[in-house]
């Protein structure tokens, strides 16, 4: 898709961070609005925000890891507006410590999964048959993370984003068999300056005073979990992520980065296809 004027984006997550920043861009690209979150205070700021800029917004209280939320979510973009032409799955969670795979615990896993791999599931569930149905030119992006793609520190989190690529790469090749103009795209941001990992504060009700992680102590990791966390207040602005991701929709491009200037990330991703490739066991890089 080149022209984005008077189309319709659902973008998830669309109340801060980088959802907020999508949200901002399409707005300037004369983009209709249907705004998912589930923190309904910031949702309604965005909301205010973007209609005084003059766009028209639908915003709508999400809770993307329950299908039927994501299920009402597609029945009142299509019954506002008609149509939709970019579903950003876009959500997404972390948390203080990042949920180690050893030492979390099941609330933490099925919270971040339920967040952030689920979600995107439930989004493609919903919003695929109807958009193929449409048979109008649109684009379904998810949102990953470099992290989808390197072995690295971030636990729980990693898990789920490698999945998010993993389901976004067969879409694209299944969709890539078929007659139809809807494309996939996988978004892979490095640091960004988002609230990812204060999201503790949107956990379930059920699971709100459920510990993070168990006892059991990796050595290195909690310190080097509180410098990412500063790596995250000082990251990329939000809408030069919105920026990369609108070039790359007008442009075809299935693999979406944010921070070409990373060659840190290049050389990990290199290893570890390296390593694969010659059955070598996994580097294990340092808390650094």
């Amino acid at each position: 898709m080149q022209e984005f004027q008077g189309k319709v984006a659902v973008i998830t997550g669309g109340a801060s961070g980088i959802g907020l920043g999508l949200a901002r861009q399409a707005a300037a690209e004369g983009m209709r609005l249907v705004l998912a979150d589930v923190e309904q205070e910031a949702l309604d700021a965005a909301a205010a925000e973007l209609r005084a800029g003059g766009a028209e917004v639908l915003p709508l209280r999400t809770d993307v890891s329950r299908l039927e939320d994501v299920e009402a979510l597609a029945e009142q973009a299509w019954a506002r507006f008609g149509a939709v032409h970019l579903l950003c799955n876009n959500a997404g969670v972390g948390s203080a410590v990042a949920g180690s795979v050893l030492a979390g615990t099941l609330a933490n896993w099925q919270w971040l999964l339920g967040v952030n791999l689920w979600g995107v599931i439930h989004g493609v569930h919903v919003f695929a048959p109807r958009l193929l149905e449409q048979n109008e030119p649109a684009h379904i992006v998810n949102t990953a993370s470099i992290a989808g793609l390197i072995a690295g520190h971030l636990g729980i989190y990693t898990v789920s984003k490698h999945a998010v690529v993993a389901l976004s790469e067969t879409l694209h090749e299944e969709l890539s068999r078929m007659d139809t103009m809807l494309q996939a795209h996988v978004l892979l941001p490095g640091p960004v300056a988002t609230a990812l990992t204060g999201a503790r504060r949107n956990r379930p009700a059920a699971i709100a005073h459920e510990p993070d992680e168990r006892d059991i102590e990796i050595p290195g990791r909690r310190e080097w979990l509180a410098g990412h966390s500063t790596t995250i207040e000082n990251g990329m602005d939000p809408a030069e992520v919105a920026e990369h991701t609108f070039t790359a929709l007008r442009e075809g491009r299935f693999y979406i980065y944010t921070h070409p200037w990373q060659q840190s990330h290049m050389a990990l991703i290199g290893q570890r296809c390296a390593d694969l490739l010659t059955a070598r066991n996994p580097h294990v890089h340092p808390y650094a």
